[in-house]
């Protein structure tokens, strides 16, 4: 018996100074794209920055979808829905990125060349819409009928087999941990 899962696609404007330089081209409200494999989003895979305090150091990156970076993005969150086997391979794919993650590199070059319209494709380098867009088409998936290197974040959203679950303030859908009574330390007061 084959069941489907959802395969998540975060869009996501997280205001910093590039996502407001792309957003004035491309003219679109969300301008980065990461994957999930779950609804609560506690593994999110893209290219972006390697540290959020440096822009110019960018590759293969788990990103944190409570921190300082994404606290105050708008989003748009949509599944995509797969059969196991097909979800077990987009995550295996993943995997094997992260264990190489080394010699990736973002594609600075390929983003440029997408905002003139120009397909600029480097070996082991994505920018964030290529590499979700990647996943997808290593796996069958054309998204937009593009190839990977010239799918843009907003081409998601016109897919008919991506179904928009959440949009809204990226903080109001991911809840930060909270932390156990139990694991508090106590502390008496005079």
């Amino acid at each position: 018996m084959s069941t489907e899962k959802c395969i998540y696609v975060l869009l996501t404007d997280t205001g910093t100074l590039l996502t407001r330089i792309i957003k004035l081209v491309t003219r679109a409200p969300l301008n980065h794209a990461s994957i999930s494999f779950d609804e609560n989003l506690s593994e999110v895979y893209s290219f972006g920055r390697k540290n959020p305090g440096n822009p110019f150091i960018g590759g293969f990156v788990k990103e944190d979808m409570g921190g300082k970076l994404f606290f105050s993005a708008s989003c748009a969150l949509y599944c995509y829905r797969a059969s196991d086997q097909t979800y077990d391979q987009m995550q295996d794919y993943i995997q094997q990125i992260e264990k190489e993650k080394q010699i990736y590199k973002y594609n600075i070059l390929g983003l440029f060349g997408l905002l003139l319209n120009i397909k600029y494709e480097r070996k082991h380098a994505y920018f964030c819409s290529q590499f979700v867009a990647a996943v997808f088409e290593e796996n069958g998936f054309i998204i937009a009928g593009k190839p990977a290197a010239m799918v843009r974040p907003g081409d998601f959203t016109g897919v008919p087999e991506f179904s928009l679950i959440y949009e809204g303030p990226l903080n109001q859908y991911v809840q930060p941990p909270i932390t156990p009574i139990s694991s508090i330390p106590f502390v008496r007061t005079a």
